[in-house]
């Protein structure tokens, strides 16, 4: 698999997202679609063509798949173990072992100033390395 710089960070973002990514091997296209699991009735009708093609050209595609919830809460527990913040450190990691950890631990973040962004950095390459990791798998 070639992907460019720019596939890999689309894929990243998508996949981020929630949405399925596929990358055919033949000719280098991307397609996004809405996670498969989700499609139901008359959403099925708008990506019809797109799921057609993948269901009779299945070999021909890699399907990059995103996080599992525990990858997911792996991740803030990663980023909030980093943070050199120790009052922020306690607050995320109190959070992380509280019910509702995903909402709570974004309600605490987006009231975190410069940690806020600090945090959408972290994702961003996490999932990039992930896109990457699947395509050295993949080949």
């Amino acid at each position: 698999m070639k992907l460019t710089e720019a596939q890999i960070e689309e894929i990243a973002g998508e996949l981020e997202c929630g949405l399925s990514c596929f990358y055919n091997l033949k000719t280098g296209e991307v397609k996004i679609l809405p996670n498969l699991d989700s499609l139901v009735g008359e959403d099925e009708e708008f990506w019809e063509d797109d799921l057609k093609e993948l269901d009779e050209h299945s070999a021909d595609f890699f399907e990059f798949r995103g996080f599992k919830s525990y990858e997911s809460y792996q991740l803030m527990v990663d980023f909030a173990e980093k943070i050199n913040d120790t009052g922020l450190q306690n607050k995320l990691m109190t959070t992380l072992n509280k019910p509702k950890p995903f909402r709570n631990f974004k309600r605490q973040i987006d009231n975190s100033g410069e940690y806020r962004q600090q945090w959408f950095d972290f994702k961003k390459n996490c999932y990039i390395q992930w896109v990457k990791d699947q395509i050295d798998v993949g080949e």
